[in-house]
């Protein structure tokens, strides 16, 4: 079996690393951890024995095949220097972050280059995740790779041109409907009699019943919707203060990713261009 590393587990490096070994898609003892702040690998570590901590990302790419870059933007590629001699074409290095991309680090390395953009409902081993393979990918690679992140996500095949809107429906998504579950429950608590543990306890439980309805094909979203909603009833007056209120506001939020997208962009490609006048 292949020996899979992970430089860097913080947030999402840790919910891959969780989701993966709870998956069962490789065994602790062929997982290979580092992070900056060590200790936050050795917490990982203690909840999965077998699995090895280790302090200079060399150590991973030496003794593994899949390399998972689990570090932001502007510090991938000072850790890709720290290793570059090491990444050869039997090594695959997956970076998990949206504004580098995989032809950028095709052109400083040798290896084989995945882009996999994770979601925090991952950690469950279902929803979305948003694949790009560079051009020096294998096929059987590619096949092998497709079907480890399918025992934790379902992969999306995606170009660079729709990265970001995939990732804020993919990524982001859940927290923004966190936002506005959390803000329904606090007005519910706020206008009536509810108690807030209650109210918490019916909104969560009528999500995963939501989720499950769709999983199993029962409805789509807007078939749900409309089955839901009675002329003249309740829910279609509820629905009226909604596409009065919201207008565009979800225009906005993602024209505002967007733009920070493209803020992150230049700066991944302004340290590019000083690593190539530094080497001249």
């Amino acid at each position: 079996m292949k020996k899979v590393g992970f430089i860097g587990t913080g947030s999402m490096g840790r919910i891959l690393v969780e989701s993966l070994l709870d998956a069962r898609a490789i065994s602790s003892d062929n997982v290979i951890v580092m992070n900056r702040t060590a200790d936050k690998a050795y917490q990982l570590a203690s909840s999965y024995p077998g699995l090895k901590v280790v302090h200079d990302p060399r150590a991973i790419v030496t003794e593994c095949s899949w390399i998972f870059l689990c570090v932001k933007p502007l510090q991938m590629f000072p850790v890709i220097k720290r290793v570059n001699d090491l990444l050869d074409r039997r090594k695959t290095l997956i970076s998990i972050t949206s504004p580098v991309l995989t032809d950028e680090l095709e052109e400083i390395s040798d290896c084989q280059v995945v882009r996999f953009i994770p979601s925090i409902v991952n950690r469950a081993m279902e929803g979305p995740s948003l694949v790009t393979f560079g051009e020096k990918v294998e096929e059987t690679n590619k096949q092998e790779l497709l079907r480890f992140f399918s025992t934790i996500s379902r992969p999306q095949m995606i170009g660079n041109g729709i990265t970001r809107i995939a990732s804020d429906l993919a990524s982001c998504g859940p927290a923004f409907i966190s936002y506005l579950v959390e803000k329904m429950i606090k007005s519910a608590v706020e206008e009536t009699d509810i108690k807030e543990d209650e109210a918490i306890r019916i909104t969560e439980s009528m999500l995963i019943g939501y989720g499950e309805l769709l999983k199993r094909k029962h409805f789509t979203l807007e078939t749900l919707r409309k089955r839901v909603t009675v002329p003249g009833g309740v829910t279609g007056a509820g629905l009226e203060v909604l596409r009065d209120e919201i207008g565009d506001q979800f225009n906005l939020l993602f024209r505002r990713t967007h733009e920070k997208y493209a803020e992150d962009r230049q700066l991944v490609c302004r340290q590019i261009k000083e690593k190539e006048k530094s080497k001249d």
